[in-house]
This record gives structure tokens, C-alpha cells and sequence, in this order.
């Protein structure tokens, strides 16, 4: 098992990481009352758990699973719930579940009292390499991704391989999707990536390669809490993979995320950026994972790009794309440009495809 401290101006976590990680941990953190939120999916896989540990000490609440829970409505049912518990500034919110939970519970966890204790429990792979980690937080409004939120760092994040036994195929896609994107921003996982490119879908390989994307994540959140500027790395890949899952809705987000990687490494290697050996390797990882679509007109879908927080001009999308091992850059595009080379890309597809 192992630790891993994230010390911000805002406030300290502390990560554990291994077999064994909820077993240990959790019974300490269920202290005084508490406030358990999660999802009707994992409430029915792990409904033991929630039976014995948590409702032990205090509620479970059980929201409906997936990203259409990441709404107004649900974020205020969760802290009129609080509420009624009569949780006060010393409780604890456990949020266990993948993205949706962590962030929805997260986000009520920042709102309730100007802020009471929360505890990460992820349950999915993508949710254990990333979202659980780095206290951000948010709902989406209108159509929009993450766009009301918070900087909220739990207090406690424990990551346990026990609960992904349970995850369906397409579920491991989606943790892969940001794992490709560590390898990605970090030479040595990409090193990783490549010598098991065979064998990605390994258990023993994702317990391995989990630690090594949150130690990564949390050198970059240590350094740049509120994604002023390094941060921004982070969402290599998620420009396009937002903007794709906002308008064609038929994938999870980490499948966009690697989709949004395909079309942004075609991008950077037209651009000059990205060595297109480099790419190849990158590309060739990524198609170990996903098949990857061929669109129509993207322009409408583009246009969704213009959402992404990163962008500081008007007309102008920002990405963050992989130049060489170990060094991502940003790069900045005319909205018109942007689109051009979507469609240039899609287009490459099809003949593919054909």
C-alpha cells in the first residue's frame, strides 16, 4: 500500500493507494456523523458495504447513475438531504462511486456550511487514475460540462483495486482513456504504456499504473492548485473529447477523451508540433483500446470546443497536445482553423475506413 500527500495552499490530502486500502482506512475516517453519497449502480454491486460501514454512521443517499445526475436539481436534493441529516461543520462526506459521484458529491461537500470534510472513495478506473484526485468539483448546466464548480481538495482519497472486479469492459475503456493521456504528458508512464501495450487491460498492469497516474496528478496539483498554468496539461486530449461528447452523446467520456487524443495528435503532427513517429506510437496505443469514428460535418460539433475553459480569446480554441515524451505544449487555434483540421482528420478516417 502506498501514500502519496498533496499540500496546498487550500488545504492537505492524503492518498492510499493499494489492496487492502477501504478495509483499512475507511473504519478510521467513519467518525462522528457522516454522509455517504453514491450511485444506484454501485449501491447495488456493494450494498454490504453501505448496509454495514456506512449506514453505521450516518446516511446513504443513492443517486441515479450517470452523467445526467450532474444537474442542479440533484446537487440540491443532496444538501437538503445534508440538511435533514442535521450534518453540522465537523461531519464528513464520503463520496463513493466514479466521476459523477465524486464531483456532485464533492460540489455539495464545498457548498454545505462554506465547506465540511470529504472523502474520495473512487470505485471506477478512471475515477481512481484521475477524477478523484485534485479537489476539483462541478455539475453541468445547459449542455456544458463541468462549467459550475468548485477548487474543493478532499481531506482523504482511498483507492482500493477490489471494486474494479466488478467494472464492465467499457468501463476499464474509459480509466485507459486517461491513462493514455498520463503516458502522454509523462515520459516514464509512456515508457510503461509502450512495454505493456499488449497487455493494458491487465489487472496486475492497472494497479501498477494507477499509483503512477496519481503521483503524476498530484506533482502537477501540488504546483498549480487552481489551473492557472501547468495544470492546464491535464486536459490534454479533453478539448475535442469535450466538444465530441457534448454534441454526439453516444460515448462515456474517457472513450472521448481518447477519441478527442486521435483527432488532436492528427492536429499537432499537421501543425509541427508532434514528431509523427511519436504520434504513430501514441495512435497506436490509443487504437488498442477503442476504434476510433469518422464523423460527418463536424462544424456543429466544433463549436462546442468554444465552451472549453482554457480558451482566453474570443474565436479561438485552446489545446493542450503532446510535442515529445515528457513534454506537452499548448496551442493555440482560429475556431475556423480548429474546425478545418476536424474535418481534415475525419476525412483521413473515412478513406481509412473505406
Amino acid at each position: 500500500m502506498k501514500k502519496i500527500e498533496i499540500d496546498t495552499p487550500s488545504a492537505e490530502s492524503l492518498i492510499v493507494c493499494g489492496d487492502g486500502a477501504f478495509e483499512k482506512y475507511i473504519p478510521e475516517l467513519c467518525t462522528g456523523l457522516t454522509f455517504t453519497v453514491t450511485d444506484s449502480n454501485v449501491y447495488k454491486l456493494y450494498r454490504g458495504i453501505f448496509d454495514g460501514v456506512f449506514s453505521s454512521c450516518g446516511q446513504v443517499y443513492v443517486i441515479p447513475a450517470g452523467e445526467r445526475s450532474k444537474n442542479y436539481s440533484v446537487l440540491l436534493g443532496i444538501l437538503k438531504a445534508m440538511l435533514a441529516a442535521g450534518l453540522k461543520r465537523n461531519s464528513t462526506v464520503f463520496a463513493v462511486g466514479g466521476g459523477v459521484v465524486g464531483d456532485i458529491a464533492g460540489l455539495a461537500a464545498s457548498l454545505y456550511m462554506r465547506g465540511v470534510d470529504l472523502v474520495q472513495v473512487p470505485t471506477t478506473l478512471l475515477s481512481q487514475v484521475d477524477s478523484s484526485v485534485g479537489g476539483k468539483t462541478a455539475i453541468d448546466l445547459n449542455g456544458v460540462k463541468n462549467i459550475v464548480g468548485t477548487f474543493y481538495q478532499p481531506g482523504n482519497v482511498v483507492v482500493d483495486p477490489l471494486f474494479l472486479k466488478t467494472l464492465p469492459a467499457r468501463e476499464v475503456r474509459c480509466g485507459l482513456g486517461e491513462i493514455i493521456k498520463y503516458g502522454a504528458l509523462g515520459k516514464d508512464i509512456y515508457v510503461k504504456l509502450i512495454e505493456n501495450k499488449n497487455n493494458l487491460k491487465s489487472p496486475s498492469f492497472l494497479r501498477d499504473i494507477t499509483y503512477d497516474c496519481i503521483a503524476f496528478k498530484a506533482d502537477v496539483v501540488r504546483r498549480d492548485e487552481r489551473e492557472g498554468g501547468l495544470r492546464k496539461i491535464l486536459n490534454l486530449g479533453h478539448t475535442t473529447g469535450h466538444a465530441f461528447e457534448l454534441f454526439y452523446k453516444r460515448k462515456s467520456h474517457g472513450e472521448f477523451v481518447l477519441i478527442g487524443m486521435y483527432y488532436e495528435l492528427y492536429i499537432a503532427v499537421k501543425c509541427g508540433i508532434c514528431a509523427p513517429e511519436y504520434a504513430k506510437s501514441l495512435i497506436e496505443l490509443i487504437k488498442k483500446v477503442i476504434t476510433v469514428p469518422a464523423y460527418g460535418d463536424v462544424r456543429e460539433a466544433c463549436r462546442m470546443a468554444m465552451y472549453d475553459k482554457k480558451n482566453v480569446r474570443p474565436r479561438e480554441v485552446s489545446l493542450v497536445v503532446p510535442s515529445s515524451p515528457g513534454k506537452p505544449q499548448e496551442l493555440r487555434l482560429s475556431a475556423e482553423r480548429y474546425a478545418e483540421l476536424v474535418q481534415s482528420c475525419s476525412d483521413e478516417l473515412k478513406k481509412e475506413g473505406a
